[in-house]
């Protein structure tokens, strides 16, 4: 057998990638065998310390400061409280973990996807959560290759990747939002809904429709306007609604950010809420707690999807099999003071 043949080993410094293709593992699973972390299952330590020892594998010196893993978090933007708090669950775990985050944003800019791996391979990151992002198909080829897991949370349109996903209810959090509004005996709903392109976008509109239908209703299309989960947007969907030969008297807006649009918007009219308005929103953002009035909203757990997202990719990065391929965490109607019957006619 010579040298290029199969089961030859390599020719001078072996290299973590060429130890890591030998055992059948992630270049991250090598470098925590090396750095003696303790999140290797006994047989995957014991295949990959017999490699390292038959090639006499030595580790560099690490750098001051430099820690022994990274993760990868990765939002389509960073406009937006809701994801700071996705981040502030990563952070959580992470910490706990020992493990760093590196958090990026990837739209807007042309080529930012293709610089984000440049980067993430220079990195030698344990791991990518990808956060209401796509890659393309070539990008995610190359993380595959270079065999860093991938966990996905509230994944941007039907998870098509080969990847664990983590998402909310947003189905039943849009049947309970318009559930409780039909409750107080309202009967012209409006909804501001989110960007079609998102799953969890069509989850919500399809929650709601199905509460209407539930009550007997027919959808009314004129009562749907669209938004993109900004106040901009809600201030515009909301002054569409208004101007409506007979406006809603309640309305969903199927993000926080939106509902406060939509406040404003209501104000400016010198119109109020929940007495010319009732309105309901979805996420239970921190600072709806303090608009006024107190925003009744779907709450949605996005530390608890954050921490979870931490959880399974370094379950993926050990090598062990999440529980189940798709996790939805369950939402809940937090009732605050922006929902009232109707005024009588």
């Amino acid at each position: 057998m010579t040298a290029g043949e199969a089961g030859a080993e390599p020719r001078g410094r072996v290299t973590i990638t060429e130890i890591a293709r030998q055992a059948g593992v992630s270049v991250p699973t090598v470098s925590r065998v090396v750095n003696g972390r303790s999140d290797v299952s006994p047989r995957t330590r014991a295949r990959v310390e017999e490699l390292l020892q038959r090639y006499g594998y030595r580790k560099r010196p690490a750098a001051p400061g430099t820690r022994a893993a990274l993760l990868d978090l990765v939002f389509n933007d960073l406009d937006s409280p809701w994801a700071v708090e996705i981040i502030r669950g990563v952070e959580e775990i992470a910490h706990a973990e020992g493990v760093g985050t590196v958090v990026s944003a990837i739209h807007g800019r042309s080529g930012a996807a293709r610089e984000w791996m440049r980067n993430l391979r220079a990195r030698a990151s344990d791991g990518v959560i990808l956060v209401t992002s796509a890659l393309d198909t070539d990008l995610h080829d190359e993380l595959r290759a270079l065999g860093v897991p991938l966990v996905v949370v509230d994944p941007a349109g039907s998870p098509s990747l080969d990847a664990p996903t983590i998402g909310a209810a947003n189905w039943s959090g849009g049947l309970a939002a318009t559930e409780h509004l039909l409750s107080l005996g309202h009967r012209r709903i409006g909804l501001i809904a989110g960007p079609p392109r998102l799953l969890c976008s069509r989850a919500r509109f399809d929650g709601y429709r199905a509460a209407l239908e539930g009550a007997g209703l027919t959808l009314d299309e004129s009562l749907v306007v669209p938004g993109d989960f900004h106040p901009e947007s809600g201030f515009a969907g909301c002054e569409k609604l208004l101007d409506l030969p007979e406006p809603p008297t309640a309305v969903f807006a199927a993000s926080d950010q939106m509902a406060l649009g939509a406040i404003e918007a209501l104000r400016r009219r010198g119109l109020r809420v929940p007495e010319d308005m009732s309105l309901v929103g979805f996420d239970d953002l921190p600072e709806v707690r303090w608009s006024a009035p107190p925003l009744t909203t779907i709450r949605q757990p996005l530390a608890d999807m954050g921490k979870l997202a931490v959880r399974t990719v370094l379950k993926l990065a050990r090598n062990e099999v999440p529980d189940t391929p798709r996790v939805e965490l369950g939402t809940e109607l937090i009732h605050r003071a922006s929902t009232a019957p109707p005024r009588p006619h």
